[in-house]
């Protein structure tokens, strides 16, 4: 089975491809390196000591993606191309919705055209907006509080339409939480291109010295210890879902969305000292105001992809604290 990644030298999708090769499945990649590295496609090669055809360019390009299609009997395709950083989607929305909706619109002209109709899409739990109630089910109301997460939503409402279109649709919707770690090896992990939109990367930054010091955006919310709560994922654990959605979209038709977390809410707190703790390394923080639009608590009810897709999070807060600081140490050896 062949399976087309987009995005898969990026963070989900670099780990996403070593459980693919890993468990037998041929992979093609298209990345245009927006947010990811070429090194990270030896890397994958390293790890698994398998090769893989690796194209660059982007999912907007018709034309390309026909190539690959012609050049690859394509099985299945795994879409994680798209612009990810909710506050930037804020000051340049334009940019996101024409990147997001153009980018998954070509690709789903041209799995049509050449008959591939298997998918997994890589949604986000941004979808949920601010939730009424936790955990969070995979048929609460749906809304957004910002340009990344509406993309996010309007291609899922794409995605719907394409299957009521057409039964001969396999589609998996995967609502992620929140990805951290990186792979035990210590050759790929989060390293995003430009300023890290997420917790554990300026953890990192600051317990390498990189930056002086963690700013934690409030701690008067109603939890446990005022701090944001949140469902952290292993990164691994994540590609594994992945690899459970394409099983199910090889044999079954229709769409359906599941929510791939640990249902676990850790506090940013939480995090900060079990990385001080068994990376035995202090991390410099202090606290601020609260972000606009940030809520107290969000994670998920995974019960459904445990039951449908035979999936569920195995790892641990230790071990995403651990293989996260592991990665950019050997990273940094590396420079």
């Amino acid at each position: 089975m062949k399976i087309l990644v987009t995005g898969g030298t990026g963070y989900i999708g670099s780990h996403t491809c070593v459980e693919l090769l890993n468990e037998g499945y041929e992979v093609v990649v298209i990345d245009n390196l927006s947010n990811s590295k070429i090194e990270v496609v030896d890397k994958i090669k390293e790890i698994t000591n398998k090769d893989f055809k690796f194209y660059e360019g982007d999912c907007c390009d018709k034309n390309l993606l026909i190539k690959i299609f012609k050049e690859h009997k394509i099985d299945a395709v795994i879409h994680f191309a798209g612009y990810k950083a909710v506050g930037e989607s804020v000051q340049v929305p334009l940019k996101y919705y024409r990147n997001n909706l153009d980018s998954t619109i070509t690709l789903l002209e041209v799995m049509n055209e050449f008959n591939c109709k298997k998918l997994a899409f890589s949604s986000s739990a941004t979808v949920y907006g601010k939730p009424k109630s936790l955990p969070i089910k995979e048929d609460f109301p749906l809304s957004t509080t910002n340009p990344y997460g509406t993309t996010k939503l309007m291609i899922e409402d794409i995605l719907r339409d394409l299957a009521k279109s057409d039964n001969e649709w396999s589609i998996a919707i995967l609502r992620y939480f929140n990805p951290i770690g990186a792979h035990k090896s210590g050759l790929i992990g989060e390293n995003p291109n430009d300023i890290p939109n997420n917790l554990m990367p300026y953890i990192v930054k600051v317990a390498t010295k990189e930056l002086e010091c963690l700013s934690i955006f409030g701690n008067d919310y109603d939890t446990k210890d005022g701090t944001g709560v949140r469902d952290y994922i292993h990164v691994v654990d994540l590609a594994k879902g992945h690899i459970k959605a394409i099983e199910k979209v090889l044999k079954d038709k229709g769409v359906d969305a599941y929510n791939l977390g640990t249902g676990n809410g850790y506090s940013v707190l939480e995090i900060v000292n079990t990385f001080k703790s068994v990376n035995d390394i202090d991390v410099n923080y202090k606290i601020t105001t609260r972000r606009p639009g940030d809520i107290d608590a969000c994670y998920a009810d995974p019960s459904y992809a445990k039951e449908k897709l035979d999936w569920e999070a195995k790892l641990g807060i230790d071990e995403m604290c651990k293989d996260a600081y592991n990665f950019v140490i050997n990273y940094n050896k590396d420079e």
